[in-house]
């Protein structure tokens, strides 16, 4: 049987150990709300976190959420709070937005080498970069080039979609 973890104090938090057992409230601006708001993900359908309007990652988000669902027989859905788009059962994208971060997902098997050479390109976590995923996350003032986002997505539709699924022009 284990001994217990030894702590280095005799168990008692906050007061007892000199600290104030209540924290005192502390007054915001209405402007450092507003701020504070405007750069907060708001939860869109299914508790998603999508970037605000006002957010710089608005437009390349809804850009490529468009061309996306733009593909045949393409559905989005929000596993996890996050957009997945998908044929079938087979997601071929998902993007999110947490904490000011814009990432996009997509299954690139003809160009990862490639796209891996790129500065806010990274192989997908959870073992899925060796399948082929990449991962692209656009912060602060990066650019996001929605034309290469959207290229990734047609490469990406086409290697998960079904041979007898219609072909994106």
């Amino acid at each position: 049987m284990a001994s217990p973890r030894r702590t280095g104090h005799s168990g008692t938090r906050g007061a007892a150990r000199g600290r104030g057992s209540a924290a005192k409230p502390t007054r915001v601006s209405r402007a450092a709300e507003r701020t504070t708001r405007r750069t907060e993900a708001k939860l869109g359908p299914s508790g998603i976190r999508t970037a605000p309007k006002g957010d710089r990652f608005h437009v390349p988000e809804m850009a490529v959420r468009k061309h996306a669902l733009a593909m045949p027989e393409a559905v989005e859905d929000f596993p996890w709070g996050h957009r997945a788009f998908r044929i079938g059962k087979k997601v071929f994208l998902f993007t999110a937005w947490d904490d000011g971060v814009f990432s996009v997902t997509v299954k690139l098997p003809e160009s990862q080498a490639v796209a891996l050479l790129l500065p806010f390109a990274e192989p997908t976590g959870y073992g899925m970069g060796r399948s082929g995923w990449v991962t692209a996350r656009f912060k602060g003032r990066d650019t996001v080039p929605v034309g290469l986002l959207c290229r990734w997505i047609d490469e990406s539709y086409q290697a998960i979609a079904p041979r007898n699924t219609p072909r994106p022009r």
